[in-house]
């Protein structure tokens, strides 16, 4: 009997091929016969770099004043806004307050300058006229207010001054005048500042020297305060 061997050796030429593809599959990756690759060589690896990034500068106010110091043409449409260094601002504010047997009634005219970032020096003036009963005072004042204005947006400040300086009425002679006062800003049309503020005036004045019992030429001091409700209203230079 004669056998026919062509299909026995094609068998054979596939499992010969075949097989080298079946032995280079990589095992599977819970083998526990994989083993790890070798470390890196220390002199393969890349250089330390630092991460010490130096800090940035801290913060500061501009205190950067123009030539001359003063700016023109601040507000809508010039190219210094409100609150600026070398802005100035002139106009001045008045307060009216009534009750039965008591009236007062006070103006200031002002002028500011902002000598840094939104911080301002200002010159205020005062008179005041109080009338009670059938007595009636008037009070001049004068002085020096740091203040500072903090901006909310484009249009609209707060803001906090202490000013210090000298008040003066005729019966009671000069004294020292203390004022702190908190307000806002308000922007209004191109370069007007609307100013509502409180503010309480503290002022002592020296009377004349008197005797007290065994006590020669002793001198009291009279405490006078008010506390005003103003509206105001400034330009900007």
């Amino acid at each position: 009997m004669r056998l026919h061997s062509t299909p026995i050796l094609a068998s054979f030429t596939l499992l010969a091929i075949a097989a080298p593809a079946f032995a280079d599959d990589p095992p599977p990756a819970d083998d526990p016969t994989q083993k790890t690759a070798p470390p890196t060589p220390q002199e393969n690896l890349p250089a330390p770099v630092s991460t010490n990034d130096p800090a940035p500068p801290v913060a500061s106010p501009d205190v950067t004043l123009p030539p001359g110091g003063v700016v023109s043409q601040a507000g809508i449409g010039g190219p210094v806004a409100y609150g600026r260094p070398g802005v100035l601002e002139l106009g001045g504010s008045a307060g009216l307050m009534m009750a039965p047997d008591f009236r007062t009634v006070n103006f200031s005219p002002m002028i500011g300058w902002f000598v840094a970032e939104n911080l301002e020096l200002s010159a205020i003036l005062g008179v005041s006229n109080i009338k009670a009963n059938d007595e009636e005072a008037t009070v001049w004042s004068a002085v020096i207010e740091p203040s500072y204005h903090l901006p909310f947006n484009r249009t609209t400040f707060g803001f906090m001054g202490l000013g210090v300086g000298a008040a003066y009425e005729h019966t009671l002679g000069t004294g020292l005048a203390i004022a702190p006062r908190i307000g806002a800003n308000l922007l209004v049309g191109r370069s007007g500042v609307l100013t509502p503020s409180l503010s309480y005036e503290y002022t002592t004045h020296n009377v004349d020297r008197v005797s007290v019992g065994d006590m020669r030429d002793v001198t009291l001091l009279s405490v006078s305060s008010a506390l005003r409700i103003n509206v105001g209203y400034t330009a900007m230079w």
